[in-house]
């Protein structure tokens, strides 16, 4: 399958953004630091509300996790070219991005403050999900393709 190349790179780097953030997090919720906000002011509210945690472990660990295989699975795909890795890249976005939808939806509608981290998590999240479902289709047009040889 002939994936174009920047696209898995572009995978790599962007999940390690969102992991550096999520680690971040992770971090200060662990040491309780407090974090410093300086596009909007809910850092705090958002990061200490019931919400950031799920069964007693903070949800920007599970964020950490979740980029963390996505950039795994970019190397791996690299290394290894296996259709595997690709599924991950292609399909783990998409739960990444529904997750992100519904704590976007928390920030708004329930705790009513935004946290600058989270953001640029969403962000994150949102274009590997949207690279994620161009790469399932150039592996849907490339199978379509390979049927007519």
């Amino acid at each position: 399958m002939l994936i174009p190349k920047w696209l898995i790179i572009l995978f790599i780097c962007l999940s390690f953004v969102g992991f550096l953030d999520a680690a971040y997090l992770t971090v200060e919720h662990y040491t309780q630091g407090i974090l410093p906000c300086y596009v909007f002011k809910g850092c705090e509210k958002v990061t200490t509300s019931q919400y950031s945690t799920l069964a007693g472990v903070p949800i920007s660990l599970f964020g950490a996790i979740y980029y963390l295989t996505i950039f795994i699975s970019g190397i791996l795909f690299l290394d290894t070219k296996s259709q595997k890795w690709l599924s991950v890249l292609g399909y783990l976005p998409i739960l990444g991005f529904l997750a992100s939808l519904g704590l976007i939806y928390l920030q708004l509608f329930v705790i009513k403050a935004i946290c600058l981290y989270c953001v640029i998590s969403a962000i994150s999240s949102t274009t590997l999900f949207i690279m994620g479902l161009y790469l399932l289709r150039l592996k849907k047009s490339e199978k379509t393709l390979s049927s007519f040889s």
